[in-house]
């Protein structure tokens, strides 16, 4: 990974951890591949400091693996792939999954958009859609094995383009029999259609009532900076729709604080949009500088202290609106997929989500995992529910 500068120090303290593995066994074959090996100077430096590395790749040619392993072990060569200008998108690779009841499925690769702050159009390449008929067997083969949440992925997943619209993707999704739910992300404002909120309205049997709808920054004048293409009464817009279409929705985002530039005023300008949209969960973080973006040579960047200092005022801010969010649920009963079981002192504590995506605790006889079950709410907190089945 190399969205963010914390995961690309992770990445390279984990490939220096194989240093070790490497001397030991002189035959291990050691590959670096993800996002961080798609920006050519990192490559090149994984090349120059990590000699142990057998290969490098870049996300859009993981089907390549097979082959460059191959290579590796004929001609004891090291590659590293980069910069290919990214390739078509390619079928028939059968993904692992870790889960047995909650699939992911990739609906489209790389992005448009050149946010400003993001690293993303860079390392993955332009917009690439799968055709609709090849995401929808995929769907159907995985709910006739019994899969009971699928979330269709995208880096911007709305602005889906084949041979149909997303919101005719997940139209159709909804149509294939069985017992099952729908969630996407991520999406963009901007591609944000009446179209799709209206679909989700009607097919609110199948699709989850959750959108996550990133903000980033409450500021128009900030917003501009980012090049998001939206302002904020648009966004509040988006929001209000959302709730009309479909009551009980609930609402999650991302936000940026300390993007070169701003103010007090533009940070309350997003309290503001958090107090007004009334988010069920809010990602925060603080801006990190990404070299290779526009924002990395913008002036008037903002000090540590004060991007703490705000992303703590947020955090405030928002524990109280997600406490208030989660107060309705209690005494309420809830469709929740079991995703986990653990027992302590003989009890058993059962976790899973509710279709608006909350985390709940409840006590059940005998649940299993992968499973819906009814759980009454009887306590609530900012972050997550607790309830016993009934």
């Amino acid at each position: 990974c190399a969205i963010r500068e914390h995961a690309e120090m992770k990445a390279s303290s984990l490939i220096g951890n194989f240093k070790k593995l490497k001397a030991e066994n002189p035959d291990l074959i050691i590959g670096v591949v993800g996002c961080m090996a798609a920006e050519p100077h990192r490559a090149e430096s994984i090349k120059k400091n990590f000699h142990y590395v057998s290969f490098t790749l870049e996300p859009s040619m993981l089907h390549m693996i097979p082959e460059v392993i191959f290579k590796y072990i004929e001609g004891r060569k090291r590659s590293f792939i980069f910069g290919s200008g990214f390739s078509d998108i390619v079928e028939g690779i059968v993904p692992h999954r870790a889960s047995e009841h909650r699939a992911w499925v990739s609906i489209m690769y790389g992005c448009n958009n050149f946010c400003s702050y993001c690293i993303v159009p860079y390392v993955r390449g332009r917009e690439r859609s799968r055709l609709s008929f090849d995401v929808i067997e995929e769907c159907r083969s995985l709910i006739s094995k019994g899969y009971k949440e699928i979330t269709l992925l995208g880096q911007n997943v709305n602005s889906y383009k084949s041979d149909i619209s997303f919101p005719e993707l997940i139209d159709k999704i909804s149509d294939i029999p069985g017992d099952y739910i729908i969630r996407f992300m991520t999406s963009h404002p901007k591609d944000v259609s009446p179209e799709l909120i209206r679909i989700m309205g009607e097919k609110s049997d199948k699709i989850a009532p959750y959108f996550h709808l990133p903000l980033q920054s409450g500021s128009d004048r900030i917003l501009k900076a980012m090049n998001r293409t939206y302002n904020k009464e648009r966004f509040l817009s988006i929001v209000s729709s959302l709730r009309s279409a479909v009551p009980g929705i609930a609402l999650s985002t991302d936000v940026i604080v300390g993007f070169p530039g701003e103010d007090e005023e533009d940070f309350l300008e997003t309290l503001d949009v958090l107090k007004k949209a009334e988010f069920d969960l809010v990602y925060a973080f603080i801006y990190s500088k990404r070299i290779g973006t526009r924002a990395a040579d913008m002036d008037m960047h903002i000090s540590e202290d004060v991007k703490s200092e705000r992303l703590s005022r947020l955090f405030s801010v928002q524990d109280v609106i997600s406490l208030e969010k989660n107060k309705p649920y209690l005494n309420k009963t809830e469709r929740v997929l079991v995703d986990s079981l653990s027992v302590k002192d003989g009890k058993k504590t059962y976790t899973g989500r509710t279709l608006t995506n909350k985390l709940v605790h409840f006590s059940a006889e005998n649940a299993k995992i992968g499973e819906f079950k009814m759980i009454k709410i009887t306590e609530t907190g900012a972050f997550d529910l607790f309830g016993e089945e009934i």
